[in-house]
């Protein structure tokens, strides 16, 4: 179960890191503006992980035999990828006017990893339901403190979750390859 919690923090650090650049915004829909974000982005990280599982358990047949192996490059990648965003400059600071179809796109951008993440669910000790559940609860919960935090304290924290984030995702892939 710690497995699943590290991997659900991991894979929300993506939407938390943005919701904190959106909540650095000026904006005045405060509240309700939290809970669609909040909303949104655990939804879709909840549901992406949910299609990564099943696609993989299509696929699971024909590489049973590497599918530890699989599941630690997807995650080393995903968790490499975030650590290297952590370094790049944001989109956020690129947005004027935070919309409707704005906040869709970000959901579906923050979750697309956890879509190859989901893969990694089948060498889990976990039902993949309640896995994605937690894992969007989870993205839930800090996408709206993260939209919090970036409104009272600006983007400092923004790349340092992303780099953490992507941290987890490595140490779980070498623990998934290792233990296994």
């Amino acid at each position: 179960m710690i497995e699943l919690l590290l991997l659900a923090l991991a894979l929300s650090m993506d939407a938390f890191a943005v919701a904190i650049g959106l909540g650095s915004k000026k904006t005045t829909t405060i509240p309700l503006l939290a809970f669609k974000i909040g909303l949104l982005f655990g939804g879709f990280q909840a549901l992406m992980p949910l299609l990564g599982y099943l696609g993989g358990q299509g696929l699971l047949g024909f590489v049973s035999e590497y599918a530890k192996w699989i599941a630690f490059v997807l995650l080393a990648l995903i968790g490499a990828k975030m650590v290297y965003e952590g370094y790049s400059e944001g989109i956020e600071e690129e947005i004027k006017t935070i919309t409707h179809k704005l906040l869709l796109t970000l959901s579906i951008a923050t979750s697309i990893d956890a879509m190859a993440a989901g893969f990694s669910l089948m060498l889990l000790p976990v039902h993949p339901l309640m896995a994605c559940a937690i894992i969007g609860g989870i993205t839930f919960i800090l996408s709206i403190v993260g939209f919090f935090i970036g409104r009272f304290s600006g983007t400092w924290l923004e790349s340092k979750a992303e780099i953490f984030g992507g941290i987890i995702l490595i140490v779980i892939g070498f623990k998934i390859a290792i233990v296994s």
